[in-house]
């Protein structure tokens, strides 16, 4: 395996590449069912972790839904023991494009029940809150997390798209192991970013490269050296479904150690 792009960090208590892999793309169109080439979402996996040195994958069971935790298992079980698979549970989607919030206690304990199934672990070593549900406390949505780590489920619990306020409110009851949410070069305010800094969690950018857009309008070099520099805190997990573009990405950071 190659040198971890862009270095170390860690993350969930494993020393992974600061540079991951984010996985939503490896579906069809609005995010729904089956990629269009099965075999190439497989290869691109296959090449991220073994060819590029990628050890942070990260997922959510609400991309396809299910479908991409299945491609992942087929792609890379049984894990390199290296490798940190990251999931998410909390929203629903009711059609392609279609995104909504669910964190009923009982739908988030059956989410990461079947995660764990659909990902062949015994285990969730990241599971994180996908959205904050408004419509239910957030102390309850993080209470069957908890009692899901009490129960060896889940190893650590995680925040994304959430606010400084939210991050202190969990914090302060339950270590948040990391927080991610949307950052990128054009894309620069989140208040979120300095606190995880000072609580040192590390903070885990989602849309790094804008769904291809800023590697075309800024470069891929510039986008992920811009977030690189926001400090050794920040891991960046940019996503593709093609493996030219994942080694065009791999090679931009080859230059961070």
């Amino acid at each position: 395996m190659s040198r971890a792009p862009a270095g170390t960090i860690t993350l969930a208590g494993k020393t992974v590449s600061r540079l991951g892999f984010g996985t939503m793309r490896l579906t069809g169109p609005g995010t729904w069912g089956d990629p269009t080439d099965r075999d190439t979402a497989l290869n691109v996996l296959r090449q991220a972790v073994h060819d590029h040195g990628i050890t942070h994958i990260d997922t959510a069971d609400a991309y396809g839904p299910h479908t991409v935790e299945e491609l992942i298992r087929d792609a890379l079980h049984p894990y390199p023991q290296d490798v940190l698979i990251a999931t998410k549970v909390g929203m629903i989607r009711p059609a392609p494009e279609m995104w909504a919030p669910h964190g009923h206690p009982a739908y988030l304990r059956a989410s990461v029940e079947a995660s764990l199934r659909r990902l062949g672990v015994e285990r969730l070593e990241l599971c994180y809150l996908h959205r904050i549900d408004p419509e239910i406390l957030l102390d309850d949505q993080v209470a069957v997390l908890q009692a899901l780590q009490q129960e060896g489920k889940i190893g650590h619990i995680g925040l994304s798209k959430v606010t400084p306020e939210d991050i202190r409110r969990v914090h302060k009851e339950q270590p948040v192991a990391a927080v991610q949410n949307a950052l990128s070069i054009i894309d620069r305010d989140d208040p979120a970013l300095e606190l995880c800094r000072d609580l040192d969690i590390p903070y885990v950018p989602y849309r790094p490269l804008g769904a291809g857009s800023l590697a075309q309008s800024h470069g891929v070099l510039a986008a992920l050296d811009w977030l690189l520099n926001l400090g050794s805190h920040v891991a960046p997990i940019p996503g593709t479904s093609n493996p030219h573009h994942l080694k065009e990405i791999v090679t931009a950071v080859a230059g961070w150690v």
